[in-house]
């Protein structure tokens, strides 16, 4: 089987693929880049994945780009890790549209509080977004909280892709100026997430 190489940054959610790999036992390398010199815009990488964004997983038949898509992929590459319900349609769905939540929304208001210059140019409404992004974190985690935790894991008793996704995007709220532990069912989540050997082989990038 031909090595996977992903690119990725620590803080981004590049990581939920590094975990999922690291999960399926999957061989790959890394590649670090550091957005803060701008490794991402350099020719080298726009020739990789032209978005300039991280994460990308370069495989035997092309690049892939994409949280969700990627997570897909491992976890269908490598079935015997179990990271889908594939066998499951409704479970499947669930999960699906956890990352959708997670993606479209929910890291889109994380973005505004930082990159919201992608979505304005007048000074006055870059700062009502940026302004806005805690609360907008809020009310994407209490939906998590109340709809989206179905047991100790998002989809019940079964470990899945999601709840690698959600550990990853719930590491970014206390620097969004929201406590975790506002959230006692994702707080405890998180926690159970850091106690995983993958979870902490994967972080140590």
């Amino acid at each position: 089987m031909s090595e996977l190489t992903l690119y990725l940054a620590p803080g981004t959610c590049a990581m939920a693929v590094r975990i999922a790999l690291v999960e399926a036992n999957a061989p790959h390398r890394i590649q670090r880049l550091d957005l803060a010199a701008g490794e991402q815009r350099s020719p080298a990488y726009l020739a990789i994945n032209p978005k300039g964004r991280v994460p990308a997983l370069v495989t035997e038949r092309g690049v892939l780009t994409e949280t969700p898509a990627l997570l897909f992929y491992v976890a269908q590459r490598f079935p015997e890790a179990q990271l889908a319900p594939l066998d499951d349609p409704f479970l499947l769905a669930r999960m699906q549209e956890v990352h959708s939540f997670l993606a479209s929304t929910v890291h889109v208001a994380h973005a505004h509080g930082r990159r919201a210059s992608r979505w304005a140019d007048d000074e006055q409404a870059i700062a009502a977004m940026q302004a806005k992004m805690p609360r907008n974190m809020r009310d994407g985690f209490a939906e998590i909280e109340h709809h989206y935790l179905a047991g100790p894991w998002v989809l019940g008793e079964r470990f899945s892709l999601a709840d690698i996704y959600l550990f990853v995007v719930a590491g970014w709220l206390a620097s969004d100026g929201v406590d975790i532990a506002e959230f006692p069912k994702v707080a405890a989540h998180h926690g159970r997430m850091l106690a995983r050997p993958s979870v902490q082989e994967a972080l140590a990038v």
